[in-house]
């Protein structure tokens, strides 16, 4: 479902250039629960950005389904990303003039996958999921961080993709909420949703189905759980 060749992501630097990732090649199936470990700087979240076109690699193709993303003009991209992939960021990043509802509302807006009518159903159906129903009409900046996380993950699943994508999705949050947000996942993961985590918690990794661990941008082990 997910095929990467040979990425390599570069970032000009005056001083030196840096490299982000080199020579990454991971093929993942639809369907699958990956955790992404590594240290800080070692390429989790640029890999994250490769697969979901926000960032584009210097050399090397990703191919999702049929579509070579890396080929895609810019205008198509988007329209493509928020129809296909959720993205739950590291710090939320729900727009503070937009309350509840409306952050969860928006990338249905933009992609337009359905009607008016049906686009509030589904943020507040997705909100109850959340537990969160009760804080609809609040300002992002009244909600704590847990909270904010649930609004963010609800925002992600708007339009029902395929593959959802999360950069550290429990590290700020108490081991409690923390746990309640794995299970959100892990409902998706049930649903037949390809999840890709990138964390630095052992819990959550040992949770996941297959762990990648990136060094220095480059994928220096890929295990599967051994199931019983």
């Amino acid at each position: 479902m997910i095929e990467l060749q040979q990425i390599e992501k570069i970032y000009p630097n005056p001083a030196r250039n840096f490299i982000a990732l080199k020579d990454v090649t991971l093929s993942i199936q639809a369907g699958e629960f990956i955790s992404i470990m590594g240290k800080s700087g070692s390429g989790k979240s640029t890999l994250l950005n490769m697969i979901s076109g926000i960032d584009r690699p210097t050399s090397g193709t990703v191919r999702i389904n049929d579509v070579v993303i890396t080929e895609l003009p810019e205008n198509e991209m988007a329209k493509w990303r928020g129809e296909h992939i959720g993205i739950v960021f590291q710090f939320f990043q729900l727009l503070p003039t937009l309350t509840v509802i409306e952050n969860v509302m928006l990338p249905m807006d933009l992609c337009k996958v359905y009607s008016w009518k049906e686009r509030k159903e589904r943020a507040m159906d997705l909100l109850e999921q959340m537990d969160m129903v009760e804080h609809a009409s609040k300002f992002p900046s009244a909600l704590s961080g847990g909270q904010q996380q649930r609004v963010a993950i609800a925002r992600a699943l708007a339009n029902d993709p395929p593959i959802i994508l999360a950069d550290e999705p429990t590290g700020n949050l108490d081991s409690e909420t923390a746990e309640a947000i794995i299970q959100i996942f892990e409902n998706q993961h049930k649903r037949n949703k390809t999840v890709l985590i990138v964390t630095h918690d052992f819990d959550l990794a040992a949770r996941a189905q297959r762990t990648v661990v990136l060094t220095d941008g480059r994928v220096s082990k890929d295990s599967r759980r051994e199931h019983g």
